[in-house]
């Protein structure tokens, strides 16, 4: 969980606009953010996360979620049309952000997906927190070592098997101002053959986080019920 002083900060902020009769940000100008969901998933998998925005005080326009991939998660990748959306979702929420930057919430393969496309815009310094969920930047034992193991596009070379060349050319790179990473130790997806650690560390956590949280939540749980920690790392 957050430490106690952000906690702590976030709780009085509620509690101060609330008695005040206001939501907590609506007179403020925030950064925009944008919502990147995982393989094979959809926008709608972030609801929990957006209704609390807009409870915040958020606007609808300041929050973006684009539909990448398709649904059967054995075809995405990070090469090509699964890029798209999420770039033009990135360029947009800047180019409109009130403040001049943006914040980045991701989950599942969307957190190295958002992370790529951050990079390859050259804007980690627009980027003011990455919060990434439940992702793979080490990559994922069910896809294997590469180049064994890789008859999916997911787990190709542009995919999350463990040392892809995709996963090598995105380690360590800078991605934000603030990184922070949520993960378990249960997690269905990435730690599946029984084990979260790649290299020593548990595959979600993100190389030059300020933070990692961790949760007593399943793969899809992490990201379904965090949706009031995500905002306070965003604040």
């Amino acid at each position: 969980m957050p430490s106690q002083y952000r906690v702590l900060r976030v709780f009085l902020l509620f509690i101060v606009t609330a008695l005040m009769g206001q939501k907590v940000v609506a007179q403020y100008c925030v950064d925009n953010v944008v919502l990147v969901h995982g393989n094979g998933s959809s926008p709608s998998s972030w609801d929990n996360t957006v209704d609390k925005l807009l409870w915040s005080g958020y606007q609808q326009a300041q929050i973006f979620a684009p539909a990448w991939g398709v649904s059967n998660p054995a075809i995405n990748n990070h090469y090509g049309r699964e890029e798209v959306p999420v770039r033009e979702a990135i360029v947009a929420a800047i180019e409109s952000s009130c403040t001049g930057k943006i914040d980045i919430i991701a989950h599942s393969m969307g957190v190295t997906l958002a992370a790529q496309q951050v990079i390859k815009l050259g804007a980690d310094d627009l980027v003011e927190s990455f919060v990434g969920i439940a992702g793979a930047y080490r990559g994922v034992w069910t896809c294997g070592v590469y180049p064994f193991n890789v008859w999916t596009s997911t787990c190709g070379k542009w995919g999350s098997s463990i040392g892809s060349p995709f996963l090598q050319w995105l380690y360590g790179k800078p991605i934000a101002q603030r990184v922070f990473s949520m993960k378990s130790w249960i997690d269905q997806v990435v730690c599946a053959w029984g084990t979260c650690m790649v290299n020593g560390r548990h595959t979600s956590q993100i190389e030059g986080e300020q933070d990692s949280y961790t949760y007593y939540y399943g793969h899809f749980g992490l990201q379904k019920y965090t949706a009031d920690d995500q905002l306070m790392l965003i604040y």
